[in-house]
């Protein structure tokens, strides 16, 4: 394995019951970068961030973490080797204060480290650290999406997942989650992304990965992709195999 690899997937298969999402996928993800993953609606992006982080298991193939095999160990296992997962919609305690929350995503740490790490997480989100007694259903979409991220900043966390970070927030909430993600990943973290909005979201990554069907049909430099016009319809329309030699080719 090369010796920048974070994230790599083998012949990984997955799904659910006997409906097979992933088929056979192989990729690579550098550390202390942002991977993005790309594809129609299907072609499995949220399933691989499921996949590494235990919530489904493989059917076969192997995933390694630093070059440490990971198949299908607990999240409890994961959390403790600094994956953190940040999935889609909210998934806060709504009832729960700011703090009683934060309080909750420390729960592996002890509360001694916990207390000892908000505060460091909070200089992230200001607006948040000032309703830190507000109940976590009063703040607004993106203070709640922040608030996620937080709680997953506790942990400091080596590999952050995240799945469509920008669902209901305004375009400048976007811009401030997605700076945070890139600082992280600066500052060595290691970010794999599902997210729709393509453009903005391949500013910010390093590296462009491709699905269709659970399989790469491509993999490249995000600025690269981001540059080709044809970017719009390999989202919304999927790329096709026989086209991943080339730049980008893909049909609606």
């Amino acid at each position: 394995m090369a010796q920048d690899t974070c994230i790599e997937f083998n012949d990984v298969v997955a799904g659910y019951k006997d409906f097979m999402i992933l088929n056979k996928l192989s990729f690579k993800a550098k550390r202390g970068t942002i991977t993005l993953l790309l594809g129609p609606n299907g072609a499995g992006k949220s399933t691989v961030l499921k996949t590494l982080f235990g919530l489904l298991k493989p059917r076969q193939g192997q995933i390694t973490l630093d070059g440490q095999v990971v198949n299908g160990i607990s999240q409890k296992a994961l959390l403790a080797l600094g994956i953190a997962f940040v999935p889609q919609g909210r998934n806060l305690f709504g009832q729960l204060t700011v703090f009683e929350n934060l309080e909750l995503g420390g729960i592996t740490l002890g509360m001694k480290t916990t207390h000892e790490r908000i505060p460091e997480v909070l200089e992230f989100f200001p607006r948040v650290k000032e309703r830190m007694n507000s109940p976590a259903s009063a703040l607004s979409g993106g203070e709640q999406k922040q608030l996620e991220i937080g709680r997953a900043l506790l942990l400091r966390p080596k590999v952050i997942l995240i799945d469509e970070p920008s669902i209901g927030l305004s375009p400048m909430v976007v811009a401030d989650v997605f700076k945070l993600l890139r600082k992280l990943a600066d500052q060595g973290t290691t970010v794999l992304m599902v997210e729709q909005n393509v453009k903005s979201a391949l500013k910010i990554s390093d590296e462009a990965i491709a699905l269709e069907s659970g399989r790469l049909v491509l993999q490249k430099p995000a600025s690269e992709l981001l540059a080709d016009p044809h970017i719009e319809r390999l989202f919304l329309g999927g790329a096709h195999t026989t086209a991943a030699a080339s730049p980008v080719c893909a049909s609606a």
